[in-house]
């Protein structure tokens, strides 16, 4: 039922070394990658994801493609090129905050083709999710706003610009994302990390009411610990505060509300342009909070299933 487009890679934690020798660092190697997290999180919910990129053949991809099949993401739409995998080197703050290094410079999912855009979609799946970094770099971007632009009107299109300044650190390529995306979008989820990046200085409502303006069904924007805030196209408006939790780390949350969020709209029957907005947006909001909050009481980007979120929310 859903499509995830963009990266997927692997995260490697740096922690320390147990070598003998000064200032070594250890490193532990986890899949990930924005969209295929949220495809994960998709498929841990009891749903059908697909994923949409481009897969390397190298020691990394082969290892996300056996992931992919473990964890039930269909790899319908994946690419296979022999171009290396995407690698992010992960260090993990005090409070918690991933420090990223990016190793994008002509990766698989980062070299996309236009010939690489499906030709013809399974009938079953009827939401697209789009996102990150992949989304607003030059080569893969094109293709990926072109799918997106393809299937808008006929598909659900969800967006989560999830900038990564340390990919891309000029805000340019990022807004001409965003205004590419917006008019083709249906949900539009962000944090208020990103809108630090990108529009500083300008308040949260004013990101979500320009949302609105282009034709989003749904807008959201997370606070970390602070919980969301969203509106609808017909008028709703939610301000809900976080969950405390004991912190382990914050990786994969985002993507965790996102896929929390689309789950609740397909489960909703409302997964559709124009119907979206007619949703139940403080019991969304809720179950996206408490789903992301859960994925913070894990190491890495360890998505919960549907049983866990619904035992944690009681």
């Amino acid at each position: 039922m859903f499509i995830t487009c963009g990266e997927a890679l692997f995260d490697i934690f740096a922690q320390p070394s147990k070598s003998s020798a000064p200032h070594g660092i250890g490193f532990d190697g986890v899949v990930g990658g924005s969209p295929l997290n949220v495809a994960l999180g998709l498929s841990r919910m009891g749903n059908r994801a697909s994923l949409f990129t481009r897969l390397s053949n190298d020691m990394f991809g082969r290892s996300i493609r056996a992931f992919m099949k473990e964890m039930g993401v269909h790899d319908d739409y994946c690419v296979a090129t022999d171009l290396q995998t995407t690698l992010a080197m992960i260090l993990t703050k005090p409070d918690g905050q991933p420090d990223y290094s990016l190793y994008t410079k002509g990766t698989a999912d980062c070299s996309m083709e236009m010939s690489d855009i499906p030709t013809k979609l399974d009938e079953c799946d009827q939401v697209i999710h789009l996102g990150s970094f992949a989304t607003a770099l030059e080569k893969s971007g094109a293709v990926l706003r072109e799918f997106a632009k393809q299937q808008a009107g006929k598909k659900f299109i969800a967006f989560d610009p999830n900038a990564r300044p340390i990919v891309i650190p000029e805000r340019e390529p990022w807004h001409a994302m965003i205004d590419e995306m917006l008019p083709v979008s249906n949900f539009v989820k962000a944090s208020d990390e990103d809108l630090d990046f990108l529009y500083p200085g300008q308040p949260i409502e004013a990101f979500l009411d320009r949302c609105l303006a282009a034709g989003v069904d749904v807008a959201c924007v997370t606070r970390g610990p602070d919980g969301a805030f969203a509106k609808t196209a017909n008028g709703q408006s939610v301000d809900l505060p976080g969950r405390k939790v004991d912190v382990i780390d914050t990786v994969g949350a985002g993507d965790t509300f996102q896929a929390a969020s689309l789950h609740f709209l397909a489960q909703s029957k409302l997964a559709r342009k124009g119907e979206a907005q007619t949703v139940d947006l403080e019991a969304l909001v809720k179950f996206a909070i408490d789903a992301a909050a859960l994925t913070c009481t894990r190491r890495g980007a360890d998505l919960p299933t549907l049983s866990q979120i619904e035992a944690f929310a009681n």
